[in-house]
């Protein structure tokens, strides 16, 4: 059985699984075990043992002494944006984009991905499709909208849409649950709340310019510190945070001075600014841009931006290495199939600035620990990111040790011969079973 199940009749087997011989990364050491064997029940990890575990009833994977590693976790993606083009995300049909999604959704769980924490777009539909079984794809944490001001990135609107008329009817990237625009304390604190009554666990603003949006320079620092601070009262309110799009010191620097408690991306930071993430216990949620930023689908002006940002991402990783920044793993792919296919070869890549235990290590148990940020609002309450016993089984069977050869991880299709999340086997290149 080498391919995954669209279908959720294998998701919904109740059987306990029994994993033996299985050499262990548990997503915090960088060492693997001496073989030993997992069982899983009800969805967790129950026991981990070096002796045999009685199991009567269980479906035995035998793991020939291969590593068995915890599921991995994307802390920025973009559920519904992955493959549409930017034109087609706004004039598309809802249920086709929706559609797209859910295809998109299974291809990321068969990379390994098992969660992944969505920062900007209308995932709570597919969001929940995946929860009730009904589409197979990574548990979702979604922020919904972006929260943007005029002209900010987010604001996909054109010219001939302005201006804007305060109170009119709202405008199609906000019909669709894309973007919203804010403009003032009280707008983004309505904006927030909407998100939050729609399930957000976390609430994403844009507090600095982008590459993707047409009119919204790099340099530009958008939201005022009490435009900021409206959001972050509305989701510490609820119980939760607000992480905000930003790559220049200033605004970092002034989403920090509002509360907000993480940085997405912070490719254009200054050494003052990383001192001060690391003095407040500001989370780092960056990835290793490269040559494949998807900003050929995009013009030249965007292609500029995305240029000047990849330019950043040494020191980026720099920074945060020697200012010891908490810092998260996420990829930040958008309208390109091709390149979320490169999923895992993104993660590998990080082997220019850690090990690849650090690396790994980031992708789980640390990404793991940014999700718990949500507090009452996470939709998955339990421990993500590790095997040990009471966690959440999401579980990768590889053939072969990703502590030793990293590059493992960006082949799923050859290297993951098991996928599980919460204890049900999506995939299962071990056993000539198949769902019925």
């Amino acid at each position: 059985m080498v391919a995954p199940f669209p279908s959720s009749a294998w998701a919904q087997q109740d059987a306990a699984v029994l994993f033996r011989n299985v050499r262990i990364f548990d997503g915090k050491t960088a060492m693997v075990s001496t073989p030993s064997n997992v069982l899983v029940r009800a969805g967790k990890i129950e026991k981990i043992s070096t002796w045999e575990i009685s199991a009567e009833g269980a479906q035995r994977i035998n793991g020939d002494g291969r590593v068995l590693m915890p599921g991995l976790i994307d802390a920025h993606w973009h559920a519904m944006l992955v493959r549409p083009t930017p034109m087609a995300a706004l004039v598309n049909d809802v249920g086709y984009t929706n559609l797209l999604a859910a295809a998109e959704a299974t291809d990321t769980l068969m990379r390994g991905f098992t969660t992944v924490r969505d920062m900007g777009g209308p995932s709570f539909a597919l969001k929940r499709a995946i929860d009730e079984g009904l589409v197979t794809g990574p548990r979702v944490y979604p922020s919904g909208a972006m929260i943007t001001i005029t002209g900010g990135h987010g604001d996909f609107r054109q010219l001939y849409e302005l201006p804007r008329v305060i109170g009119g009817s709202p405008t199609r990237m906000e019909q669709i649950g894309g973007s919203m625009v804010a403009d003032s304390p009280d707008e983004v604190r309505v904006r927030a709340r909407e998100q939050l009554m729609q399930g957000a666990s976390q609430v994403k603003l844009t507090a600095g310019g982008g590459v993707a949006s047409p009119f919204s320079p790099l340099d530009v620092s958008t939201f005022t510190e009490a435009e900021l601070r409206a959001a972050v009262e509305a989701a510490e309110n609820w119980g939760t945070y607000v992480a905000v799009h930003a790559y220049t010191p200033t605004a970092i620097q002034r989403s920090i001075a509002a509360g907000v408690k993480c940085i997405e991306h912070g490719h254009l930071m200054d050494e003052a600014t990383a001192r001060l993430m690391a003095e407040k216990g500001i989370w780092l949620s960056t990835q290793p841009f490269g040559d494949e930023t998807g900003a050929s689908a995009l013009g030249p002006v965007q292609q500029a931006k995305a240029r000047e940002v990849v330019d950043g991402t040494d020191r980026v990783y720099a920074l945060a290495k020697q200012y010891k920044i908490k810092t998260a793993f996420g990829t930040d792919i958008l309208f390109s199939r091709e390149l979320a296919q490169r999923q895992g070869a993104l993660l590998a890549s990080l082997t220019r600035w850690y090990s690849p235990a650090e690396a790994l290590i980031m992708a789980t148990s640390t990404n793991a620990e940014l999700l718990g940020l949500s507090g009452p609002r996470n939709p998955y309450p339990g421990r993500l990111g590790v095997v040990e016993e009471g966690a959440r089984a999401d579980l990768l069977l590889v053939d072969g040790n990703p502590l030793e050869d990293i590059n493992l991880v960006a082949d799923p299709a050859k290297n993951f011969l098991v996928i599980m999340k919460d204890g049900k086997i999506y995939k299962n290149r071990l056993s000539g079973e198949t769902p019925k």
